[in-house]
């Protein structure tokens, strides 16, 4: 088993902690910022600071007082590893102590339409948040430019720098976003990886969300491997130390995602269903036990359909589902055959001793047949309450969540009305 711990000793480490931020010096004059979620990483070079990421909006004034503490040397050039708001939304502060000697921005070319996407879909993202990460607040704002930072600076595959005597080589690849870099600094042997490490099963499924790359990411990780890096810095979870460790992790996110790529193609070209497919699909015996592979965001079966999603197109193979019934009308068939929402929900409740995933379905079929229905919520509510408690992978455990606060509403609602 590899050393991913990131455990570390010696002179190379000074910590300090500031309101849930934590920094680090990993090697002279370069800074592991922990903000919560996200890292983002500092170097201090003779012409100017180099930040890779920024960090979120949430915690820019914490990571500016914190990197601030380490170092007084002006920023002059800022890479972002993706356009993520987790990444590349805390420029605030630095920008305002720039004033107008405005630090160099760098990022992949598809960073700013995804800025751009976000300003079309601002709605549809609110809902998403509210549903993945259980997020209350929105705003009747439209989104503007000025809302962004927008890069000054664009490139496609290859981009290298130099600032103080050191060198940074960016470089594209496609992954849980199109617009993702890894930065290889090969006088320090680091890789500071953006979302291409995340220390668990690659986030490369998301149900909620636009296309993400599981070959692309296969790719990024077998060209990271082959730099022999002595440290990586990723842009979630904790660094990995030694070259040995760092090449063997990342070859071992390669085999895993293609492996499910290849098993998902195979699939397809049989012409089998979605669902068959993503039922088929299986893990090589040897990845199962490593932690950085444990469905703790996102699972195999995801990524699979992300996979289909990618090479098929949106029918799942059921000749009904392909002009389907509503989904109400469908829910009422199954409450009639049932004999009654209540007889549903006690068969639904009886399932959920032995069958999850189908006990969810009836449930759902209850409260869709008789949405104001007392029992039809409670059953919903209970048991994707029980679902939720079985699952590791963020994702279904919020959509789970959802489920449930929108059994409670109706709940609430039923009682209000009563």
């Amino acid at each position: 088993m590899h050393n991913v711990d990131g455990a570390v000793g010696g002179d190379l480490v000074k910590e300090s902690v500031a309101r849930g931020v934590t920094l680090e010096e990993v090697d002279k004059g370069v800074f592991f910022v922990r903000a919560e979620y996200v890292n983002l990483v500092a170097f201090d070079t003779p012409d100017g600071l180099v930040l890779i990421d920024s960090g979120s909006r949430d915690h820019a004034t914490r990571v500016h007082e914190l990197l601030r503490g380490a170092t007084s040397t002006p920023l002059h050039t800022v890479v972002l590893t993706h356009g993520h708001q987790d990444h590349a939304f805390g420029l605030g502060p630095w920008l305002e102590e720039a004033g107008t000697h405005r630090p160099r921005i760098i990022a992949h070319t598809n960073v700013p339409e995804r800025y751009r996407r976000y300003a079309k879909t601002q709605g549809y993202n609110e809902h998403l948040n509210r549903v993945q990460f259980g997020v209350t607040t929105t705003t009747s704002t439209p989104i503007a430019d000025s809302d962004f930072f927008w890069p000054d600076t664009l490139y496609d595959d290859r981009l290298t720098i130099r600032v103080g005597g050191e060198v940074f080589h960016l470089r594209h690849g496609k992954g849980h976003t199109n617009d993702g870099t890894y930065v290889w600094v090969p006088g320090r042997g680091i890789i500071c990886s953006g979302d291409f490490w995340e220390g668990m099963m690659p986030d490369c499924g998301s149900p909620q969300r636009t296309q993400r790359y599981a070959e692309g990411w296969a790719t990024a990780a077998e060209e990271m491997a082959a730099l022999e890096a002595e440290l990586l810095l990723p842009g979630h979870g904790e660094p990995l130390r030694g070259a040995e460790t760092v090449t063997a992790c990342l070859l071992d996110i390669a085999e895993f995602l293609r492996s499910i790529v290849a098993q998902t193609l195979d699939a397809l070209n049989q012409g089998l269903t979605h669902e068959q497919i993503v039922s088929s699909v299986r893990i090589p015996e040897h990845l199962t036990d490593r932690p950085y592979l444990q469905p703790v965001y996102d699972r195999p079966e995801f990524i699979a359909r992300n996979v289909v999603r990618m090479y098929g197109g949106w029918w799942d193979g059921h000749p009904a589902n392909l002009m389907p019934a509503p989904a109400s009308a469908r829910a009422k068939a199954v409450v009639d055959i049932a004999g009654g929402v209540d007889a549903l929900v006690v068969h639904a409740r009886q399932v959920a001793t032995y069958d999850l995933p189908l006990a969810c379905h009836l449930a759902e079929w209850a409260t869709l047949a008789e949405p104001a229905s007392p029992a039809a919520n409670e059953c919903a509510r209970d048991i994707f309450r029980m679902r939720q408690g079985t699952e590791s992978s963020l994702h279904v455990r919020a959509i789970c969540g959802h489920a449930i606060r929108r059994a409670e509403a109706a709940l609430k609602a039923a009682r209000v009305e009563g």
